[in-house]
């Protein structure tokens, strides 16, 4: 076989390995580990990183806070936050993420908050806006969302959206 149809091949197999597998071996060979903090995906996220074997070696943990006094009391995050920008914010994410990188002594922190819905829209957060923010000691990222789907398809693209802005984190 050519080098070219051996390239080929593999490709296909990436594209058809799952995303939390692909992200898994990225942390892996890079060393690092990641410490999770979930709300609207209500544990989603990590269910599906701990779907691969070895995920032990880089997943220190993960807090579902779902209520903002969890927020708080677990992940660190300021009341002065929740009050001006609310749970479903960029800023609260952010502070989720770094609670998570914090409490778990992890490299990288993930945060994700949202309204995954039917209900709970407000003005100005409509259902499915979702934030994901990354916290690392060599930058910050957040993402937003706003997702069309019911409350089982907004989980399930928030967890995606979740690896992939990891997964872009270590490339």
């Amino acid at each position: 076989m050519t080098a070219a149809g051996l390239g080929a091949i593999i490709m296909l197999e990436m594209r058809d390995e799952k995303l939390e597998a692909v992200v898994g071996r990225m942390l892996a060979a890079a060393g690092l580990t990641i410490g999770l903090a979930e709300s609207c995906t209500g544990g989603l996220l990590c269910s599906r990183v701990t779907d691969v074997p070895g995920s032990s070696t880089y997943l220190i943990g993960s807090a579902v806070t779902y209520s903002n006094k969890a927020k708080e009391r677990l992940l660190g995050v300021r009341s002065q936050t929740l009050m001006t920008f609310g749970a479903v914010s960029a800023e609260t994410a952010l502070e989720m993420a770094r609670g998570a990188r914090r409490i778990f002594d992890a490299d990288v922190g993930l945060g994700v908050t949202g309204i995954a819905g039917p209900g709970g829209a407000m003005p100005g957060k409509p259902v499915g806006l979702v934030y994901i923010a990354l916290s690392a000691c060599d930058g910050e990222l957040c993402e937003q969302h706003i997702w069309k789907g019911d409350r089982l398809e907004n989980k399930s693209l928030s967890a995606d959206a979740a690896l992939r802005l990891i997964q872009n984190y270590l490339q």
